[in-house]
């Protein structure tokens, strides 16, 4: 073999070892970037034990969005399925309630924790610079710290004394991309849908003629989840 051949060949292995990339079998991923998360409010049908029953129906609910950071573990269990589990730093959420025609900005402020983990199956190849994927998995969403703006007025009726959202599991559905920069570092983009379904209940406080006692009813939060983050293999 002349000398020119083992530069060539020695080449050529070099592209090749630079070609392999990341999301093969065996790897692991941690990564850390934003969560942009934005729900969409449905209150259902409200019941109540006080004398509120005249205003409930048509009770509306709005939620804010929201920007946290978003940590994340994927593990490759073949060149094309992983698995990720991703939690976030839960970010204080501001509902505003609409009631009998008036609105009531800031009536609850929360926190939400969803921890979530997501199957995955990427296309491509280890080799390839741009992976898409798509994901299905389940997030146990549990609300804390929950309070209720004293307004003396329709909110404190509701929920002056105390308010609660009930944990529950969610199925996440997921897309998104990987653009991997070498071979042990890559960005990831992805956005998820969350339908988020809770049984609020709310303690009221007796203010004059109205009676604050206990409001449940069903809330969905229709909920969708922009994340971006770099990611480290080893």
């Amino acid at each position: 073999m002349t000398t020119i051949s083992k530069i060539a060949l020695a080449c050529a292995a070099l592209v090749a070892a630079s070609g392999a990339f990341a999301q093969k079998a065996g790897d692991n991923i941690v990564s850390v970037g934003v969560a942009y998360i934005s729900p969409q409010a449905e209150v259902g049908s409200l019941s109540t034990t006080g004398n509120m029953g005249s205003i409930l129906p048509g009770t509306t609910a709005n939620v804010g969005p929201q920007t946290t950071v978003s940590f994340g573990l994927l593990h490759m269990y073949t060149d094309n399925i992983g698995g990720e589990f991703t939690l976030g730093i839960p970010a204080e959420f501001t509902q505003d309630l609409t009631a009998h025609g008036t609105n009531h900005p800031g009536a609850a402020k929360m926190k939400i924790w969803t921890p979530t983990a997501v199957a995955k199956y990427f296309f491509a190849t280890p080799q390839d610079k741009w992976r898409p994927y798509l994901g299905l998995g389940v997030s146990r969403v549990s609300f804390h710290n929950v309070s209720t703006l004293n307004d003396g007025g329709t909110v404190t009726i509701l929920g002056g004394t105390s308010a609660n959202f009930s944990s529950s599991w969610a199925p996440v559905y997921n897309a998104g991309a990987v653009y991997n920069i070498d071979d042990k570092w890559s960005i990831n983009g992805s956005v998820s849908y969350i339908p988020v379904k809770t049984d609020a209940t709310f303690v009221g406080t007796t203010l004059g003629l109205y009676q604050g006692g206990t409001t449940t009813g069903p809330v969905k939060l229709n909920t969708t989840d922009y994340v971006v983050r770099l990611g480290y293999r080893f």
